[in-house]
């Protein structure tokens, strides 16, 4: 019996005291990866806000205390750059064309991800790879020949050859997610809609795309805000009439046009009226763009 209680308290001791150099490294790691995290926030918020501010300020605000706060809210800035510098106007061009090539893409990228991920046929696996292997090839590349392309087919400087282009470099990505994602669905679902008599249409309609509503969500938003911050196609594709360029491009002309007058308030407003939609996006389907991207990993 003395044997017994001298080395249970020792045998008991052994592992509490090899736990806590795995605490203390865990606390480290927490510790490193929290002051990670908060010098990113800062890293992404500071800049926001000092745009936001100096938007909000004079031209001698700027250049005499570029870090300060305002004197008064100059909301005059936004109306200037709005009409005058017609922001309004490449704003409303942007959201026509990123509606019409976001929905291309979502609507012909699930189509095309859902028969990858439940249907058999022959070249399957080729299709599907060519579609992926689209991600390889980067903008720049294309360039000349989708010159040609969109000039030859007379789309050259329309909304609608910019619309087809922005669904064409979307596809493959959306794609790639998509099949995934409608992998991970029950397969139990779908069989027993289609015993109680629904069509394979009806079936992708109606109860396949409101499943995989996360990954949609979620992929939709990746593709908004490369289509919102696409620069160099509309400035390739889009030459010649101002009154269609898209939103980067009338930002671009602003940046060079303010820049030699000194209306840098009027450039500050500019950018964050461009700035506005991505954040509200974001902050409105935060919680979905993570659980798409959770619930695609699982099977």
């Amino acid at each position: 019996m003395t044997t017994v209680d001298e080395t249970t308290p020792a045998a008991v001791a052994t592992p509490r005291s090899a736990d806590r150099p795995l605490r203390r490294e865990l606390g480290v790691a927490n510790a490193f990866s929290h002051t990670f995290l908060l010098l990113w926030a800062a890293m992404t918020i500071l800049p926001l806000a000092w745009m936001l501010l100096s938007s909000l300020k004079s031209n001698s605000e700027i250049l005499a205390d570029p870090w300060g706060l305002p004197g008064e809210l100059r909301l005059d800035n936004w109306a200037r750059a709005w009409t005058k510098a017609h922001i309004g106007q490449y704003f409303l061009n942007s959201a026509m064309v990123v509606a019409g090539s976001l929905t291309l893409t979502m609507l012909f990228g699930a189509a095309a991800a859902y028969v990858f991920a439940r249907y058999e046929f022959r070249g399957r696996q080729v299709v599907y790879y060519l579609f992926v292997g689209g991600m390889m090839f980067p903008v720049f590349l294309a360039l000349v020949p989708l010159f040609f392309v969109v000039r030859n087919a007379g789309l050259f400087g329309t909304w609608t050859g910019l619309i087809l282009v922005y669904a064409a470099y979307s596809l493959p990505f959306t794609v790639f997610f998509l099949t995934a994602f409608f992998r991970t669905l029950p397969t139990s679902v779908a069989e027993a809609a289609l015993i109680d008599g629904c069509g394979h249409f009806r079936l992708f309609f109606r109860v396949m795309l409101p499943m995989a509503r996360p990954g949609l969500i979620s992929v939709g938003i990746f593709n908004f805000l490369s289509h919102w911050n696409q620069f160099l196609l509309p400035q390739v594709l889009m030459q010649g009439d101002e009154s269609k360029w898209m939103l980067a491009q009338g930002l671009n002309a602003l940046a060079v046009n303010q820049g030699y007058a000194g209306d840098y308030a009027q450039l500050f407003a500019g950018l964050t009226i461009a700035v506005l939609p991505v954040l509200v996006v974001y902050m409105t389907f935060q919680r979905q763009i993570q659980a798409g991207l959770t619930a695609g990993q699982l099977k």
